[in-house]
């Protein structure tokens, strides 16, 4: 019930509309600092290396395989990183700001802050996961007040001509509409 309310309601709109500009003022503000500033994730990613995430008691890493993934692809690319992360950082931010996709840029928000944790930065990724999930459990109304308003039918009906063609394909056996004798 709370729920359904919260995912259809003009009210709970409006304010998921708010928290989702603060939001996206977040990771815009990140993002162009970044784009601006002549980033490298270089140091950020040895760091995380050399001091991974561990457990306290034990020393033992808790995330081996992250670790593992930014030695042996990240660092070696580290330009494409050095891209990818303003870059996302920005269009999240664009995202969430103009309501367009908003609940895909929601994920890969929320994914760029669960990743910025595996590697050990706690900062404001916590506060901006938990930002991240309410908008992105608002769904379609996250984005009422905005452009999802206008992209989100256009691109059912995409989807919806695309699933029409397939059908049509698949029960006409793909001869332009002229039945296969079996």
């Amino acid at each position: 019930m709370v729920t359904k309310w919260f995912r259809e309601n003009a009210w709970a709109a409006v304010a998921v509309t708010l928290l989702r500009i603060y939001v996206g003022w977040q990771w815009i503000d990140a993002g162009w600092h970044k784009l601006t500033g002549g980033f490298t994730a270089k140091g950020f990613l040895q760091g995380a290396v050399a001091k991974p995430v561990a457990d306290h008691a034990t020393n033992e890493v808790l995330f081996p395989n992250y670790t593992y993934f930014i030695e042996h692809f990240a660092l070696p690319n580290v330009k494409l990183i050095d891209v990818l992360i303003p870059l996302g950082e920005f269009l999240i931010g664009v995202g969430l700001i103009v309501g367009g996709l908003t609940v895909t840029a929601a994920f890969f928000g929320m994914l760029l802050n669960t990743l910025f944790l595996f590697a050990g930065t706690v900062s404001t990724n916590p506060w901006l996961l938990v930002l991240g999930f309410i908008v992105f459990t608002a769904g379609a109304n996250a984005g009422r007040f905005g452009l999802d308003y206008y992209l989100l039918p256009l691109i059912r009906k995409g989807f919806a001509k695309i699933k029409h063609a397939i059908t049509d394909k698949k029960h006409n056996g793909g001869t332009n509409g002229t039945p296969v004798a079996h």
